[in-house]
């Protein structure tokens, strides 16, 4: 096991990606944002500079490029950058990446990924602090990841370039980028659609998602130390979804709070609350709390910011409302 930050993960992830197969191009190469250390994603550039292109500010059009690239035979990753401008080329990945391998009854793949850096990151502000994973839920063909770990985001990036035939939206949040954590450099890629059981508990389930699975882990600390056993679930891929390991641990608590960085109408937290009232109502004991974004544009002051963001505090008062 070695220490690493998300950043270096994914970074070694990305190489022995493009080392395993020679079909695999960069469209851009910046993964890391303004909040990771640029070496460690250096050495994409000093490895495979040849496999890159840099492309302009022009999204519609590089990933209609890298989609052609996709449907004849390569493999692309297509680094767009802030989450928000995937808007420029919603047309391309929207409604032409994920028809190709349906449309075609599977003659035709479309092995591409979106890569996409999102969430509330400070003084992003209204345009610039966006996570539309829950838009691209509502888009039938594409596959999500939303990786909250550094092991997670190397693995899951292997299978995502190396074994999908389908276009995936690879989701890092901001804050996740300098974040730590243990990394086996000997397991294989992660599969899509198993979740994994951060946390062991009894007494309430905290499904979360990128950066708040370590708030949730904070959050469940904090509560231990309240005398509540919190089991966080972090599902790792939204498409596929693992219901059943949510859904199981509903079922051994009976009390759950779904903790997602995207709105509160039509988010993610919204559409696993109603994947467990419908299939696990059983099973509960209390009612579903969910701990996202309020309906509102993301503000730039940053007290303002603070106070729509999801965090700690908020999923421990949630969790002490259904436990009490």
């Amino acid at each position: 096991m070695t220490w690493m930050t998300y950043a270096h993960a994914l970074s070694l992830g990305l190489q022995e990606a493009l080392e395993a197969d020679e079909r695999v191009v960069l469209m851009g190469a910046g993964f890391g944002g303004f909040r990771a250390d640029p070496k460690a994603y250096a050495p994409i550039r000093e490895r495979f500079g040849d496999r890159i292109t840099n492309p302009p500010i022009a999204e519609l059009g590089y990933c209609g490029i890298a989609i052609g690239a996709a449907l004849t035979g390569l493999r692309p990753i297509v680094a767009i950058g802030t989450g928000s401008f995937s808007y420029e080329a919603f047309a391309q990945i929207a409604n032409e990446a994920p028809q190709a391998y349906y449309g075609t009854r599977g003659q035709v793949t479309c092995p591409i990924v979106f890569h996409m850096r999102t969430g509330i990151r400070g003084a992003g502000a209204l345009q610039h602090s966006q996570s539309p994973q829950s838009l691209y839920w509502n888009t039938p063909g594409l596959e999500i990841v939303v990786p909250g770990s550094p092991a997670d985001a190397r693995g899951l990036m292997k299978t995502a370039v190396l074994q999908s035939d389908n276009p995936t939206i690879f989701i890092d949040h901001e804050h996740l980028q300098t974040i730590t954590g243990e990394v086996d450099e000997s397991q294989d890629a992660i599969p899509f659609g198993v979740a994994e059981v951060k946390r062991q508990g009894s007494d309430v389930t905290i499904v979360a998602t990128s950066v708040m699975v370590y708030r949730a882990l904070e959050a469940a600390e904090r509560l231990a130390g309240d005398g509540i056993s919190a089991e966080v679930v972090d599902p790792r891929t939204l498409v596929p979804l693992d219901k059943g390991t949510i859904l199981a641990s509903v079922a051994k608590t009976g009390r759950v709070v779904v903790a997602d960085e995207t709105q509160r109408s039509c988010g993610v937290t919204a559409e696993i609350a109603a994947i467990i009232a419908e299939e696990g109502f059983e099973s509960l004991k209390a009612p579903i709390k969910r701990v996202a974004i309020p309906d509102v544009p993301i503000p730039y002051h940053a007290s303002e910011e603070a106070y729509i963001t999801p965090s700690v505090e908020g999923i421990i008062a949630a969790a002490n409302q259904i436990c009490r």
